[in-house]
C-alpha cells in the first residue's frame, strides 16, 4: 500500500495533470502500473481518511492547539516507531515544521498503514504528505522537503 501512496504523491505532486480524475481512471492506471487492487482500494482510503483528519469535529483530539505538548506514544506506536522515527519528530516538532495537530495527524496516518515498523525514510514521506494535505502549511511543506533532499551536515540535535 505505502508504494501505491508513493507513486501517486510522485506522479501527481508536481504534476500539471488534474489531480481529480475519476478514481475508476486513477484504479486503472494504478492496476496498469502493476498494482494489486485490493491494495489500491487501501491506499485510495488512506487518502481520503487524511482528508478527513482536516475536519477536527469528527477527531476531537485535533481540536486542541496547544503551543507545546508533550506526547506519551501507546505500547502499539513504540513497536512501529523506533526511537529514531519518534527522535525525529520530536525534532521536526521543535523546528517548527509540524505542531501538535499536524503531528497526531502524521501518526494517525503511520497506524493506518500496512506495517509493524516503519523506518525513519517513509515517516518523512509520510510527514510530506501530511502537510501537502493540510492548507497553510506550504512552508512548512518546503521545509520538509529541504530535510527529505538535503544530505545531512551534521547531528540532528
Amino acid at each position: 500500500m505505502f508504494d501505491i501512496l508513493m507513486y501517486l504523491f510522485e506522479n501527481y505532486i508536481h504534476s500539471e495533470a488534474d489531480i481529480f480524475v475519476e478514481q475508476n481512471e486513477l484504479t486503472d492506471e494504478l492496476v496498469g502500473a502493476g498494482f494489486n487492487q485490493d491494495e489500491i482500494y487501501k491506499a485510495l482510503d488512506w487518502l481520503e481518511q487524511l482528508a478527513d483528519l482536516q475536519q477536527s469535529d469528527e477527531i476531537p483530539y485535533l481540536n486542541a492547539r496547544p503551543d507545546s505538548a508533550i506526547r506519551i506514544y501507546t505500547e502499539q506506536e513504540c513497536a512501529m516507531l523506533d526511537i529514531e522515527c519518534r527522535g525525529f519528530l520530536m525534532f521536526v516538532e521543535q523546528i517548527g515544521v509540524i505542531d501538535s495537530t499536524t503531528r497526531e495527524m502524521v501518526i494517525d496516518r503511520l497506524c493506518a498503514l500496512d506495517k509493524k515498523a516503519i523506518c525513519l525514510d517513509d515517516l518523512k514521506w509520510v510527514i510530506l504528505m501530511v502537510l501537502f494535505n493540510v492548507p497553510g502549511k506550504e512552508h512548512a511543506y518546503a521545509q520538509m522537503e529541504d530535510l527529505i533532499f538535503e544530505e545531512p551536515t551534521g547531528p540532528l540535535h
